[in-house]
């Protein structure tokens, strides 16, 4: 099959100006050419796109494609992650991952926990702060946590986000408020133990693929999973494979890592995700696992992104993780709609460059 790529390159944008914040959630050109060289390895021909302005100059110009791989976080908006599916949609062009309905509510964490609590799944309490009059309204137990509602990679978490006083909750929410220039989502904190739970598949055919413990390094910020810790995770987090009846582990962590993943795949069956993400999950004081976020648009960096290290860890190569990903998405694909229309694809020209660190 012709399958285009459609990506945010790191670089790119951090030639533009942007910061090295706004552009964490996007991707290295190591990461590009990893899922090529996959396809390749697939049987494949990958035509490189790039980013959602390119994809639209080149469907208007007539391209077509048999599938899309994207893995485009966009720029700007609470629905940025939704824009070429919806684009896709439009051109009835199937892709991988979630459609644009899962990808816009998923990025908006208050929206997720309200289905997720909704549907009987266990996630912090929790108020959205939309302007400064909120904050005096918040009645939660402390300690708080507060983060940014619809930015992912830690943007916006840090340090001070895990909230012992009122004075403090005003500090951080104002700060929040002004920076991001979005609602505050303020959730009560959780101190037990993080896990990031791989899914692969959609619907009543998704499966845990693997779990990970999140452990943050003595270097590291303390208890919290920052931007800080992620953009160094190499030397600030270690991220401990787990897995169910694993020899010598106790009963109780048994138990502990089943209700994780148990949990992890009923909220993504709930909201409708599809082919291959992740769900992170925290442990509260009574060790009692509870979701913290979704991602049905995870990192597929080889080797720094959480979803193939999990892949990794439960024996699944690289390039049998992208096959799968690509067999889910034609899941959905009658075989009549599965042969390509319109002018041959060009193959993208490689003009990416080195950029510094890569998308989780």
């Amino acid at each position: 099959m012709n399958i285009a790529l459609t990506y945010d390159l790191r670089s790119h944008y951090l030639q533009l100006g942007f910061s090295q914040e706004q552009t964490a959630e996007f991707d290295s050109p190591a990461t590009i050419e990893a899922i090529s060289a996959a396809l390749s390895e697939l049987g494949h021909i990958p035509v490189e796109i790039g980013h959602a302005r390119e994809l639209a100059r080149r469907l208007v110009g007539g391209e077509r494609w048999d599938l899309v791989f994207n893995i485009a976080e966009g720029l700007h908006g609470p629905g940025r992650e939704a824009l070429i599916p919806a684009l896709l949609d439009a051109y009835r062009i199937p892709y991988t991952f979630s459609d644009p309905c899962v990808m816009a509510l998923s990025l908006h964490k208050g929206f997720t926990k309200n289905i997720l609590r909704d549907s009987g799944l266990a996630t912090p309490d929790f108020v959205l702060v939309r302007e400064q009059e909120d904050i005096d309204s918040i009645d939660l137990p402390y300690p708080l946590f507060a983060k940014p509602v619809a930015e992912g990679t830690g943007k916006g978490i840090s340090g001070a986000s895990r909230i012992e006083t009122p004075a403090d909750l005003r500090s951080s929410c104002l700060d929040l408020l002004s920076r991001y220039r979005q609602p505050v989502l303020v959730e009560e904190y959780l101190p037990g133990r993080e896990f990031t739970v791989g899914i692969l598949g959609s619907g009543g055919r998704s499966s845990v693929l693997g779990t990970l413990e999140v452990i943050i390094r003595a270097q590291g910020e303390k208890g919290v999973y920052t931007y800080l810790n992620k953009e160094n995770c190499e030397e600030l987090v270690e991220y401990r494979p787990v897995r169910r009846g694993r020899a010598g582990q106790p009963a109780t962590d048994v138990d502990t890592i089943t209700g994780v993943e148990e949990l992890a795949l009923r909220a993504w069956r709930v909201l409708g995700c599809r082919d291959a993400g992740r769900v992170d999950i925290r442990l509260d004081g009574l060790g009692t696992p509870s979701i913290l976020e979704l991602n049905p648009l995870a990192g597929l960096h080889p080797t720094h992104s959480d979803l193939p290290m999990i892949s990794a860890a439960a024996g699944m190569g690289y390039r049998e993780l992208i096959g799968r990903i690509v067999a889910s998405a034609m899941e959905r694909v009658e075989p009549q709609e599965a042969q390509s229309s319109g002018p041959a694809p060009r193959q993208a020209g490689r003009s990416i460059q080195t950029a510094p660190a890569f998308s989780k």
